[in-house]
């Protein structure tokens, strides 16, 4: 192996050094924390994508998180899959040195973006959105990232978000070495969230925090709470609240605003629930319930700071045991509902076992789909038409959830028209991370076994579990 004089953690490595079986090819960036280089596998079959190899700092005056955190990432790599994170290929150790090789991400960065913010609305949110999805999907693994912000999230080619850096990730199923080793909140001032200020660290909703910081540079330009360095100085956001975005930009849509401030309270519990639920409202603006958040223009008066600053001081309260635990208490149920079915025994059928579910899992998202046939050929579609069609579908879905009292923020709607119903459903359930899905059963007759059911369909072909409803009397 050919380097400069000492070891691999502590000097750069010239273009051909050879490291755990890999040829380094050129240093790609040179931080205080790690060194990146691309390399090429040394011998071999390659993997079919680019490398790149990280390797920490350890030369003298280098930071002491710097080994720890290497050696938590190479833990969790190892444990994560997915199109949202790099595939870890080798991990090792030389002249003393921890070193690992992942996946080369070919995008862009989140950074770049962040450099030219603001950002028009349009693509603010499109950004935050993948980033969102990313982060849903980590949750789902049991890992809490702790440490979101641009710099850490790439893009695939197709526009996929792919997170980097744990360093202070926590996995729920193994030894959290940040919280072992160090006895001070770790994150990065400008984005590290009131639990993590009061060493808890086992709450996903902490990432939800860092997505509404990163939500707010892309609309903004600026940071919600500055770039703290102090303790004290991050702890001013447990009662301070940031310029709401419109009065920094009046432009915005107010619901831009009420997603954005809604991730940034300082309270786990007044944020979105999960990262799915950021990205479900993201892709459906026009349904999000406004609240005071989405019309304020000024910062909380001193008398809300005060009680505030009081209730920063209590102990935060603790969060789910695992990710993956809170996640369950959480899903997005779709719910089918066939309004050419009049029967009312299968609709409070339907309703039964949703509120079953509100019991079971009190912080869930029930989403109505009703997928409609399309106009017969020949037949007049005039715009009137439709949407007075549109607007009759949505007060029958309406007058089917009554019944439930459920709050404005748990109920969502939705309305498509499709001659694959069961198709349509199912692309539904994959693209806003459905947990689960509830139809009904259609009648007993000849015609349905002839020619089959959505149901069936939607039970053989979802990727996620399904529950089919059929009325008491069946």
């Amino acid at each position: 192996m050919a380097t400069d004089q000492g070891g691999i953690g502590e000097n750069r490595l010239p273009p051909g050094a050879e490291v755990g079986g890999f040829r380094v090819v050129e240093l790609l960036h040179e931080g205080g924390m790690a060194m990146l280089y691309a390399v090429e596998a040394a011998g071999g079959d390659p993997p079919p994508f680019p490398l790149i190899m990280k390797i920490p700092r350890l030369a003298f005056g280098s930071h002491p998180g710097c080994l720890v955190g290497f050696e938590v990432e190479l833990m969790i790599l190892g444990r994560l899959a997915g199109p949202h994170v790099p595939r870890l290929v080798a991990g090792g150790r030389a002249d003393g040195a921890p070193w690992l090789v992942i996946e080369r991400i070919a995008g862009g960065r989140l950074i770049e973006a962040a450099a030219r913010a603001p950002l028009e609305p349009a693509e603010a949110v499109r950004l935050t959105a993948a980033v969102a999805a990313a982060v849903h999907d980590l949750h789902r693994q049991n890992v809490i990232h702790h440490d979101l912000k641009p710099e850490n999230v790439l893009f695939r080619e197709d526009g996929t978000a792919v997170l980097v850096d744990f360093g202070l990730a926590r996995h729920a199923e193994l030894p959290d070495l940040v919280e072992e080793e160090f006895h001070l909140p770790a994150g990065t001032g400008a984005g590290i969230s009131p639990e993590q200020l009061a060493g808890m660290r086992a709450d996903p909703r902490s990432d939800l925090f860092a997505l509404g910081v990163i939500a707010y540079r892309l609309a903004t330009g600026q940071l919600p709470f500055g770039a703290p360095a102090t303790r004290s100085g991050m702890r001013r956001r447990l009662y301070v609240d940031p310029v709401p975005p419109r009065a920094l930009r009046p432009e915005l849509p107010p619901w831009l605003q009420e997603v954005i401030l809604r991730c940034l309270e300082p309270s786990a519990e007044a944020r979105y629930a999960t990262a799915a639920q950021l990205a479900h409202d993201l892709a459906h603006p026009d349904q999000i319930p406004l609240t005071a958040r989405a019309s304020r223009l000024r910062r909380a008066g001193v008398l809300v700071v005060a009680r505030r600053w009081l209730q920063a001081l209590r102990q935060p309260a603790p969060a789910a045991a695992t990710p993956a635990r809170h996640l369950a208490r959480a899903p997005h149920i779709l719910v089918a509902v066939d309004l050419a079915d009049r029967r009312e025994a299968l609709a409070e059928a339907m309703r039964a076992a949703l509120r079953r579910s509100l019991i079971a899992e009190p912080d869930l998202r029930i989403t109505l789909v009703a997928v409609l046939a399309p106009q017969a050929f020949g037949e007049e579609s005039a715009p009137e038409i439709d949407h007075a069609r549109q607007t009759s579908a949505l007060v029958e879905l309406r007058h089917w959830a009554h019944p439930l009292g459920l709050p404005a923020d748990k109920l969502r709607i939705h309305l498509a028209e499709s001659a694959d119903p069961a198709g349509t459903l199912l692309d539904y359930a994959a693209a806003h991370h459905v947990d689960r899905i509830v139809v009904g059963a259609r009648g007993h007759s000849a015609l349905r076994r002839y020619l089959g059911s959505v149901s069936a369909r939607v039970v053989s072909e979802a990727a996620c579990s399904v529950t089919v409803v059929r009325p008491a009397d069946e």
